[in-house]
């Protein structure tokens, strides 16, 4: 499992790490505001595009090897700028990454799902979320760091040289998990399995989490320097976001597996806890910043684990990729979603205001997940707990499909 952590881990530390230094104040740094909004939707148009189709195809060939070639195409794409050293290569490599990223992302959560038992899958999760949270958190640090001391240049072949690494690693810790064997599926069957409160419930609140993680990361500095407070005491209080997140998302899945909660209560708290912060967020000064990072921090640490958790418990193992890919796409429209819809409210009135849309949002989803929850899903992930007693008591049958 070591090596889908660090997978995780490299690419938050990719999207964030680079995206946070491109406007930085190195000489290669991009100082167009139009160039770095380019840059920074290209990246994430391409996670938005591909990441389904690269899903689906680690349903088709195997986890494994999707993985492998995301992982040596994000070296790849990464060790294109630090050796060409051109704006004109910046894009292609930000492309690639972005593409590449899409590849092993989906691919990593896969074998996550695949290769633990139900029983297990949310701590799991929750395991996989903590180190996507820590390069989320430490990936504009450490990046700024590199920028200061080489600038894009460095930054890019550290990228390069970490993912180059992760791949090796995957090649000799990660088992091979083949394909299992599919029904022929048709784009109106896709559709129809996507349109299940299994994998609604579960990826609306992922996608809610998501949109407020951003508008975390992105606004709360801005409230925090419209209080008067520097920039030192903003980024305290966002790196108490991250690692509110980091620290829950275990305790989430072991809570999970353990049977002392439950998908609908830990979805439906996540969000009313997240709301709150989003609420919290409109609070004049410093306490409103911490406030508001800790309980948004609380609410998508008890949501990301448990939301796959939830859809890989009611997912056929067969179409596990497909069902990952889509999810994520969920999440990356929450991504963009959540900011634009608060830098739209507060263009025409106040920040305060375009939290309390956003929050408002969340306070009707738990009545929505109330009635859409995924029943089904935590029914089969019981199935799976029964059962597996069951299965190592008795020998396979001919039909089994192991």
């Amino acid at each position: 499992m070591w090596p889908l952590y660090a997978a995780g881990f490299t690419t938050a530390f990719g999207a964030h790490g680079i995206a946070a230094n491109l406007g930085g104040f190195s000489e290669d740094a991009v100082t167009s505001l139009l160039v770095l909004g380019g840059l920074l939707a290209l990246y994430d148009g391409a996670e938005v595009l591909l990441k389904p189709v690269f899903g689906s195809l680690a349903d088709r060939i195997g986890g494994k090897p999707v993985l492998l070639g995301g992982l040596i195409a994000f070296a790849g794409a990464s060790a294109l700028y630090a050796v060409a050293d051109s704006p004109g290569w910046l894009w292609a490599a930000r492309l690639g990454q972005g593409a590449a990223a899409s590849a092993f992302s989906p691919s990593a959560s896969t074998l996550v799902a695949r290769l633990n038992p139900a029983a297990k899958r949310g701590r799991a999760f929750g395991s996989y979320g903590f180190y996507k949270s820590i390069g989320y958190t430490l990936g504009p640090l450490l990046g700024g760091v590199l920028v200061w001391a080489g600038g894009l240049r460095l930054l890019f072949t550290v990228m390069a040289l970490c993912a180059a690494a992760v791949a090796l690693w995957a090649v000799l810790a990660v088992p091979a998990v083949p394909p299992l064997p599919r029904q022929r599926q048709t784009v109106a069957d896709l559709a129809r399995r996507l349109a299940y409160r299994s994998f609604l419930a579960p990826t609306a609140a992922l996608a809610a989490a998501t949109a407020a993680l951003s508008v975390g990361v992105g606004f709360l500095p801005v409230s925090g320097a419209a209080a008067g407070l520097g920039t030192v005491a903003t980024g305290a209080a966002v790196s108490v976001l991250a690692a509110t997140a980091a620290i829950v998302q275990p305790k989430a899945g072991r809570a999970l597996d353990a049977g002392r909660l439950t998908t609908r209560t830990g979805l439906l708290t996540g969000l009313l806890i997240t709301a709150a912060g989003l609420a919290a967020a409109a609070l004049p000064g410093l306490a409103g910043v911490l406030l508001a990072s800790a309980l948004i921090g609380t609410g998508t640490g008890l949501i990301t684990p448990l939301g796959f958790a939830a859809l890989a418990a009611s997912t056929p193992e067969e179409r596990m990729g497909q069902t990952m890919g889509s999810a994520e796409l969920g999440r990356e429209l929450g991504d963009a979603g959540g900011p634009l819809l608060v830098a739209a409210v507060a263009t025409v009135s106040t920040l305060s205001l375009g939290y309390a849309a956003l929050a408002g949002c969340w306070q009707q989803a738990p009545c929505w997940l109330w009635h859409w929850a995924p029943a089904n899903g935590e029914a089969a992930q019981q199935r799976h707990r029964t059962a597996e007693p069951q299965a190592k008591a008795r020998p396979p049958s001919r039909s089994s499909r192991s």
